[in-house]
């Protein structure tokens, strides 16, 4: 080795790691005796890749859930991930666990403290407040995308999660609240799984009751302090009605004995709860009524609704939504009657997990070409055939290889047939057909008839 120079040594090796944890890349380098050992970058815990062999399935989830907003005659917004913090410590209220312990917040270049959106109906509300979609008019909206927690990852709750959710503005009879229960109804419906959820519903009343009826609440968890846990001492001050909501099984009998909200409705509140009632019980909707259920948030008012399940473990929740008539208003806007629900995409998913959803990504044939002359005619090929087959799904072979190799991928691919096209073929004009997944075997044809056989046989 010359004087002076330096022995240097790179390798990357892949350890294996136990259990289902990725394996660990490890650049080993030595330089001047020394080793450095570094980690590939994962992502960060708690949100996750969403992979194409998942993808299918969201996407297919997320066309039923546009097609039936489209039926009821709902147009979709699209809302910044990004918010002013100040936009959800108004809205969700700044006693919430949300505020207080979940939300992820930072200062930007500018100094202003800015926050990943941790649910959609305050980001909503603000855009229609800023381009006066609320001026004189209704609103019937629907949005989907990523909202971010700061909680302990677990199945069913990570901290980058998505929603679909539906707001609707200037309505505020008991009628839409009943449309949006029954939407969500048949969503089930559509997604073959009524029987996997079941709906509770409760009303939460007018502001002046329930801050009355906070009152009577508070006195009674007084008496009982010593039951309450640590968690519902700190809510007793703050935000007591969540303790009603608390899953700790030693305070259920205390939950249960407790003033009932219920009882202390307004008359126009219990009258707009009993009329909603009414509707669903027209059309067949059962629900239970829970008198404990008061959602999680500080804007609700009268309406509330959950649908749930007992498939998801501790994460029960699929829907929920309620009537926030007081939100726009407490943003800057003018009072404005206002109805919505978000769905966790997740736990949708999660659910629908053994059922067998449409597959859009699986093509439908594998075109081979073989040679170089084959190869240059079968791009040219490919896309005449996309040209005269919209809904063909055509994965074209790339990177050359044998035609064993390429009948290989096009078995791999899922295709159900393949495209063969080599010097035989280009010289006879024709092209093969090979049935991947069936018994018909395979066949030559006229490359002139191949888009009436493609059509025939796929039923495109």
């Amino acid at each position: 080795m010359p004087s002076g120079g330096r022995l240097e040594y790179n390798a990357g090796l892949y350890l294996s790691s136990f259990g289902r944890k990725p394996p660990i890349r490890v650049n080993l380098t030595n330089f001047a005796g020394k080793f450095v050992v570094s980690k590939s970058i994962q992502a960060v815990r708690g949100m996750n890749d969403i992979l194409p062999v998942d993808t299918a399935r969201w996407q297919a989830v997320e066309s039923i859930f546009a097609t039936l907003m489209a039926s009821y005659g709902y147009g979709e917004i699209r809302l910044p991930i990004i918010e002013k913090t100040e936009l959800f410590k108004r809205s969700i209220g700044e006693v919430t666990d949300i505020v207080e312990k979940e939300m992820y917040t930072f200062e930007d270049r500018n100094g202003d403290s800015l926050t990943l959106r941790p649910e959609g109906t305050a980001g909503c509300v603000r855009a229609c407040i800023q381009h006066g979609l609320l001026h004189n008019q209704t609103q019937r909206l629907w949005y989907k995308g990523a909202m971010f927690r700061h909680e302990r990852p677990q199945k069913g709750r990570y901290r980058q999660f998505h929603q679909m959710g539906v707001e609707v503005f200037g309505l505020a009879g008991p009628d839409i609240d009943a449309e949006l229960i029954m939407m969500t109804a048949r969503l089930w419906h559509k997604l073959d799984m009524a029987d996997d959820v079941h709906l509770e519903i409760n009303s939460l009343g007018s502001p002046a009751a329930r801050h009355a009826y906070r009152q009577i609440l508070v006195d009674y968890l007084q008496q009982h302090r010593d039951a309450l846990d640590d968690d519902s001492l700190r809510r007793l001050e703050s935000n007591p009605l969540r303790i009603l909501d608390s899953k700790n099984p030693q305070m259920q009998s205390l939950i249960a004995e407790a003033p009932k909200l219920n009882d202390y409705l307004d008359e126009e509140s219990e009258q707009h709860f009993r009329q909603v009632c009414a509707l669903l019980d027209a059309v067949g909707i059962k629900y239970r009524v829970n008198p404990c259920l008061v959602r999680g948030l500080d804007y609700y008012s009268k309406t509330v609704f959950e649908w749930v399940t007992d498939r998801l473990g501790a994460q029960g929740t699929v829907c929920a939504g309620g009537r926030f008539d007081g939100l726009v208003e407490q943003l800057g806007g003018k009072a404005t009657p206002a109805m919505g629900f978000a769905l966790g995409l997740e736990r949708l998913l999660s659910l629908l997990e053994d059922r067998l959803l449409p597959d859009n990504t699986v093509p439908h044939a594998y075109l081979i070409m073989a040679g170089e002359k084959a190869e240059q005619a079968g791009r040219i090929l490919a896309e005449q055939l996309r040209d005269a087959l919209p809904a063909l799904r055509l994965l074209a072979n790339a990177g050359g290889g044998s035609f064993k190799s390429q009948m290989k991928r096009a078995d791999k691919s899922g295709a159900a047939l393949a495209l063969i096209l080599g010097e035989d073929e280009m010289n006879a004009a024709q092209i093969g057909i090979k049935d991947l997944r069936g018994k018909s075997g395979q066949e030559s044809i006229a490359q002139t008839q191949l888009v009436a056989a493609l059509a025939d046989k796929l039923k495109l």
